[in-house]
């Protein structure tokens, strides 16, 4: 069979399988990344408190999570909330196995390794604002939470873009690695195609090429945002002078 017909969409290509393994693997992505948003931004921001404690805390986090490697995360978020439901299903009567849905456990656990990065180029991020901007805005008498959403968030996701980037790029590939827990992303794809036809070197030069793609147009998505941010910026500044 021609590798042209091993590719197509009809019913004997697997095209259509690969691309819809390809929307997943973006799915899994977007879904890790918004959840690392929310773990990296309360843990930039104990990072950043002055309690102690906090700090400690925080600096745990990113220090575990980046440490460790990603597969043993799948592992233990995906293994240890199976085994999780099941107890709380045994507790609630149910007598049977409770397994944590695949794309569920695969976003968690690269979200939460997410996070960890995030918080770093969250905390970088706020080490960037100029600190006159924030010593104005005290001697001008703004508040804590004006001073958040007019100056601190807006200038913090403006020199974040590009370390946020970075880290879709690092979650893009790390979600191949939930394969493992049975997902049907765009590297278990290439698996099952090439395992079926014996084409193997076909299959996975194909899955290479999409996960180039979805690199090249996310730089390009990031780039463009990034030009925005800073143009939106210097607008205002001039338009505030």
């Amino acid at each position: 069979m021609a590798a042209w017909e091993l590719l197509g969409l009809g019913a004997k290509g697997w095209g259509a399988f690969l691309l819809v393994a390809a929307v997943t693997t973006l799915a899994v992505t977007a879904t890790a990344l918004a959840i690392g948003a929310v773990a990296g931004a309360a843990i930039a921001a104990a990072k950043l408190s002055g309690s102690v404690i906090l700090r400690v805390i925080g600096h745990v986090y990113t220090t575990v999570f980046r440490g460790v490697p990603e597969l043993l995360i799948i592992y233990l978020i995906y293994f240890g909330g199976s085994s999780g439901l099941t107890a709380v299903g045994a507790w609630l009567g149910y007598d049977g196995f409770l397994g944590l849905p695949s794309f569920a456990a695969g976003a968690l656990a690269v979200g939460i390794i997410s996070g960890a990065y995030q918080a770093e180029v969250f905390r970088g991020a706020f080490h960037a604002i100029p600190r006159g901007e924030l010593e104005a805005a005290m001697a001008i008498g703004m508040s804590r939470r004006l001073r958040l959403r007019r100056i601190i968030v807006p200038q913090v996701l403006r020199f974040a873009i590009p370390g946020l980037g970075n880290v879709w790029q690092l979650s893009l590939k790390d979600s191949a690695l939930v394969s493992v827990t049975g997902l049907v992303e765009l590297m278990r794809a290439s698996q099952i195609a090439s395992g079926s036809t014996r084409q193997y070197f076909l299959f996975y030069i194909v899955g290479g090429a999409l996960y180039l793609i979805l690199t090249s147009l996310s730089d390009r998505v990031f780039n463009t945002a990034e030009r925005r941010a800073n143009r939106s910026m210097s607008a205002s500044t001039i338009g505030g002078a």
